[in-house]
Order: C-alpha cells, then structure tokens, then sequence
C-alpha cells in the first residue's frame, strides 16, 4: 500500500520513513516514536533514528506517571520543550538525573484515532534555547504524519522487544566518493585518526592509531574499544563517547595509557559517527590533576556500560521520590523491571516470620495467592532462604532452582529468576523477585547492578512501609473522630465533605457535625483546630465532644463553654468555629462564631441569589479567660429552598488572593449551580475553588437545603 498524500509506504516502512524525514527536516540528529503498551501504563520506544537503539537503552520503557518531559506529553496531550539541560535539571530533577547531556529535546503527542504515544526529537546543544514558531509548527506536523501512519495500520503497532533503528539516510551523498584518497591522506597524518559508527564500534584506523592505543587494525577495526583494549575498559570513555553521540558537540579529554603514557585524545561527532584524533601529550604533568581512574566497568552484555551507570542514576532517583509502597511497587514494576529485560516482578515484605506479597507483575494471580503468606523457612521458593541469609541467589535455567527448590519452578511458570533480598542494615524489610520466561544469563556486572539496586529499593521500601502505617494510623484516627453518618432530619437534605491537605500525614484539625436537637431543631457546627497532624486531630475529637455536651444552649453559650473546656485542657492550639441553631418550624436561623468564615446562604429559584451571611465574630476557642460573653448571636430568615453552606479557610484561602473576593467568588458559583443534587454542587464548589486538586490546607464543607 502506498500513501499517496505523502508518497510513502504502507505499514511499518510508512512509519520508518516519516521518522527520518522528521530528524532530517527539523534539524534534529536523532528522533524516536514512543508507543503506549496495550497492557500497562508504559510507553515503549518502537523506532530510533539517529542514534543506536544500544545508546537509547536507558529509556526504552517510560511509565506513563513518571516525572519527566516524556510522560507529560502525553498526560497532559501537549508539545513539551526542553531547550536546555539547566531547564531539564529544574523542571524535571528526575529525569536529568538519567540525561547528563547538553542536548535540547521536544516531545510531541501522538494522538489520533486513539493516543499512541510520542515523537522524541533531539538536537545539539547550539539550539537556541527556544523554538520558532516555523518549528513548532513542523514538529506538530510530523507528529500528525506520523499519528496518521499509526492509524493506518493500528494491527501491526506491536511493541518489538527492541526497538527498530532507522537510518538517517541524506540524499545525494556518496559514501565511496574519494575513498582511495582519504586514505592515503589519514594514513600519512603523524597523529592517530579513528572513526567510530553511531553505536561505538571503529569503522577505520590509520597505523598510528594502532600503535598509540595498542592493538593491530585487523584486531580492533568492528570492535568496540572499550571492550577490546584492556586500559580503555573504563566507564569514563564510553561515558565521552556517549557526550558526543548525544551533544553533537566536540568532546576533548587526557587519558593514561599504562603505565606511564598520556594521550590526548579528541571526538568530533556528526549524523553518521565520530572521528577521533589521538596524540601524544607533550606538556602533560600528572601532578597539574588527575587523569581519568581505571575502575571496573559497569556495563552489562551489549557494552552498555555508562548506559547503565546512567541508568543506575535515573532509577536511584525514582526511587527516592517514591512515599507509598505503591509507588515503590510501581517504580521496581514499570521501570526496573523492564530495564533488565524481566517478565515478571514479585515483591514481599516480611511480617511476622512470613512474607506478605504487596505487589506483583506479570504472574497469574492463582499463583500469587498460592505464594502469599509463605513462611520465611518454607521449601517452596528460595524467598524466605534469601532474606534469611541476606545473600542474593541467580537462577539462569529452571534446573538450577529445581534442584533445591523442585516445586519452584512449575509453580512459578518461569525460566529464570533473581531473587533479592531488601535489607536495611540488619534489619530484613522483604525480598524483590525479579522472573524470566526465558533462560536468562546474569553477568557479573548485572549481578553486582542488582545487587546494588536492592540495597536502593530496600530502603525506599523501608521508608514507604512506615509512611503507610502513618498514614494509616492517621486515617483510622480521622475517620474514629469525624462522624460517619450524619442524621436524617425531616425536611432536610444535607451533604458533607473532608478533603486533607495535598502534603502530610491526611490528617487535621477541620471538623462538622449535625445535631439533632428536637423533632425540627438541629445544630450545624464546622471548626478547624489550628495544626495539621495528630495533636490537632485529637483536640477536634474534644472539640466535637464539648460542643455535643452543651448543644441545645444558646449558640453564644455553647462556644463559651466550649472555651473553658479547652482552657481546662491547657493546649495550645486554637480554634475557630461556626455555630447555628436552624429552627426549622420558624425558618429561623441563630448564629454564633468564634473568628471562622462567616456562611453563605442562597435564597431558593427562581431568583436564586446568595450572600454572605454576615456574623459578629467573637474570639478563637481557646485564646484565654473572660470571654464568657464575647460570642454574640444573629439571626437571620431560612427561606424554604434555601441552601445554606458552612466551610472552613482551606476553601477560600489561596496564596495572593484576598480572602473575601475568594468568599464572593465562591457565592457567585453557589449562585449559578443551579439545584443540583447536593453530593454534586460539594463537588463542584471543591473543584472551582481547586481544579487541580492541589489543596494546600484541610477542607472541610457542610452544605444544608431546606426542602
């Protein structure tokens, strides 16, 4: 099939062509297209061009709720711009972490007859910090070209296990052209000239290449150096050519060749590879710094090497955002997981001498529930023996693991296994399992990686189990104080909300009640302790229970007793509230508030309008002695069909905006509501006053309509 609007192939082919097209004509070295995964919240890098797929391995698999550029273009369905790597590290830490290049980038969604994913574009660091409006527009074009090749053949959209690289081809170059003659000019030069391809393998070498690196051309020329010659077996080189492939920008650097030989060595990278210029250093004094250290290198099979430094670095980071033990679960799942090629993802944390799966991947759930609560010295799995022991176990074949473990592999359906204990100095928080459906092999570097990487996830762990039994406590405590159900009253309809603050344990000091004071006499109160952890939620308890003790007084009596009850307590925190006796025989209304936003009330429709009941406020709850009478009353009409609404500041309260045009803004969309069910209109004021959900204190909301 062709397409005939854009003369490009069908299928894939079609797909492949718009990505190079879209690098070429953008100015971009590199591009890639993302692809949601059918079966979880991931996008997968499908297609690379420009720069090897091997390179691009850090970031084949981006969950979808990560915090980076990537997953905000599609979240948010929007061109996300990234001119500068001081923008990346201050909009987005995270992922700066995994991308120490100078490079500027743009991601572009994807969306068509469903959303696919992403267009990843990259360009050298001589970009001008920002886009052209001729180059936005290019962008967003392509990126619709591209959507449309996805919905011409949304079949073949399958996620390919590694991604496909599509070469960057320029018309009207000849490869060939002058060969002989390069040659010979290369070979007479007196410095050493080498040329590596896109993916770190020499392509060419003259003689005195050869002799400063030490090696022969027919033993190095297809290799990758740091693989092939002993001394450049050092993250720090790969980690240079790496700068440059991703930076297209020159790369200088003094390295020792053992044991006493300084190089210079310089990379001058372009679309098609990198040429090197190697000399001799003849001024170098290894007393003026140090030369790069010879280490070990990190690199797993591939000669990924920095890759997966970097990689360590990205994940380390992710780790250290997470707060819950789902997020722990989410990042080990959707990012570590896929990251060394697993197919599933097991993780248990211990409880009392058992242990208790709390997240899973890729594992039919019979076998979890099989799995769930084993003992820590059961036979059928070596989980319990691992965490035990505080020593890694690798399984590359499922003889390996039946051997001490018969059972273990056709319970678990795999082929291969790393089990990995999460300890935290002594203490022994649980054991992540990481599984394949395959034979897999783990080199001494992926060993040592994961090693490292369960130490990082134990402690996140570790952290996250005692911030969920925090929260949980807190919850428990919220939920005991605040009242579950409110009563039936006769003639009214009611509706209630408790929203926690965005930050914090969900925990706080705002409260409302409704009492039943008589067949058509009810009390509605709200409050809100000062603080937001557990003190405060423990005096609102008090609070609640003083006002309960003394309802059916009048309005200013009952906030007057309810001081001295916190005097009594000696506390230090204050409190405001809201008061009002709703006589419903009268239609009558009496208020008495000690400093809390005064109510609003709507009159019924046709000609609905609101206004702010205005209450003589007297002193918080709590502030001292001799304020027996300082809470006076008001009265007020209640119309039938009125609507009465308490709150506290979390509602109205919003960093450079007077608190009363937030208390009219919030009367003005009361007014225009309309009558709505009452569990709406609570959610509809929240939403107005917040959109985001970004609360930055406790909300507490009691809406009252009389029928």
């Amino acid at each position: 099939m062709t397409d005939d609007r854009h003369g490009l192939p069908g299928g894939e082919a079609s797909l492949d062509e718009v990505l190079g097209s879209t690098v070429r004509h953008t100015g971009a070295f590199a591009g890639g297209v993302y692809v949601l995964s059918p079966s979880e919240p991931v996008l997968c890098l499908t297609a690379v061009c420009g720069v090897p797929a091997v390179v691009a391995a850090p970031w084949w698999r981006v969950a979808v709720s990560a915090a980076g550029p990537l997953s905000e273009a599609v979240r948010e369905d929007r061109l996300v711009w990234v001119g500068r790597q001081e923008d990346m590290a201050r909009l987005y830490p995270n992922a700066a972490a995994g991308i120490p290049y100078q490079c500027a980038l743009a991601f572009a969604p994807l969306h068509g007859a469903r959303r696919w994913g992403v267009l990843a574009l990259v360009w050298s660091a001589n970009h001008p910090p920002s886009l052209t409006r001729r180059e936005r527009g290019h962008i967003l074009s392509s990126a619709r070209r591209l959507t449309q090749a996805l919905d011409e053949s949304p079949a073949r959209r399958s996620i390919p296990e590694t991604p496909r690289a599509v070469p960057l081809r320029h018309p009207g170059r000849d490869p060939a052209q002058n060969e002989l003659a390069a040659t010979d000019l290369v070979q007479r030069l007196p410095v050493g000239a080498l040329s590596l391809d896109l993916e770190g393998r020499i392509t060419y070498l003259n003689d005195a290449a050869a002799r400063l690196i030490g090696g022969t051309t027919e033993r190095l020329l297809g290799t990758l150096p740091w693989q092939s010659v002993s001394w450049l077996d050092d993250p720090v080189h790969e980690d240079h050519y790496r700068t440059a492939v991703f930076s297209r920008e020159p790369v200088a650097y003094t390295a020792l060749r053992p044991p006493d030989q300084w190089l210079d060595i310089r990379l001058y990278p372009n679309d098609s590879g990198i040429s090197a210029l190697i000399s001799r250093a003849r001024h170098r004094n290894p007393q003026q710094g140090a030369a790069p250290p010879i280490s070990p290198s990190l690199g797993p099979p591939q000669g990924a090497g920095t890759g997966r430094v970097h990689q360590l670095i990205h994940l380390a980071a992710a780790l250290s955002q997470t707060v819950t033990v789902a997020d722990v679960v989410s990042v080990v799942a959707d990012q570590i997981t896929p990251a060394f090629g697993a197919n599933g993802m097991v993780m248990s944390a211990a409880d009392a001498g058992r242990l208790k799966i709390i997240g899973h991947r890729g594992y039919d759930p019979r076998t979890v529930t099989r799995l769930d609560g084993l003992p820590l010295d059961t036979d059928l799995t070596p989980a319990g023996h691992v965490l035990q022991s505080g020593m890694p176990a690798f399984y590359t074949e499922p003889e390996d693991i039946a051997r001490a473990y018969p059972r273990a592999p056709v319970l678990s359906g795999k082929q291969a296994w790393a089990f990995l204990p999460l300890l935290v100095a002594e203490r022994r928080v649980g054991c992540c399992v990481l599984s394949y459906d395959r034979p897999h092999s783990f080199s001494a570097s992926d060993r040592a990686v994961l090693v490292s990487l369960s130490g990082l996830i134990a402690q996140a762990m570790d952290r996250a189990l005692l911030y969920d039994a925090k929260h949980d406590l807190a919850q428990g405590l919220q939920q005991a104080l605040l009242p579950t159900t409110l009563p039936h009253i006769p003639d009214l309809a009611v509706a209630a909300r408790y929203l926690p603050a965005a930050h914090g344990m969900d925990v706080g000091g705002d409260f409302y009640d409704l009492i039943r004071l008589g067949d058509t006499d009810v009390a509605a109160v709200i409050g809100d302790v000062q603080g937001h952890n557990i003190s405060a939620a423990a005096l609102m308890g008090q609070v609640r229970t003083a006002v309960h003790a003394t309802a059916g007084a009048t309005p200013g009596e009952v906030l007057a007793r309810t001081n001295r009850v916190l005097l009594d307590l000696e506390t230090d925190l204050f409190v405001s509230c809201l008061y009002i006796h709703i006589d419903l025989a009268a239609r009558r209304l009496h208020l008495a508030s000690a400093g809390h936003p005064p109510p609003l009330l709507r009159s019924p429709a046709p000609m609905a309008r609101t206004r702010v009941l205005e209450v003589e406020p007297g002193p918080l709850l709590g502030i001292g002695l001799g304020v027996d009478n300082a809470y006076p009353v008001t009265s007020a009409p209640l119309p039938a069909g009125s609507l009465l609404a308490l709150y506290t500041d979390g509602l109205v309260e919003n960093p450079g905006v007077d608190i009363t045009e937030s208390i009219a803004d919030l009367a003005r969309h009361l007014t225009g509501s309309g009558d709505r069910p009452l569990d709406e209109l609570a959610d509809s004021l929240v939403h107005h006053a917040f959109p985001h959900e970004a609360y930055t204190d406790d909300i507490a909301l009691l809406l009252l309509r009389t029928r």
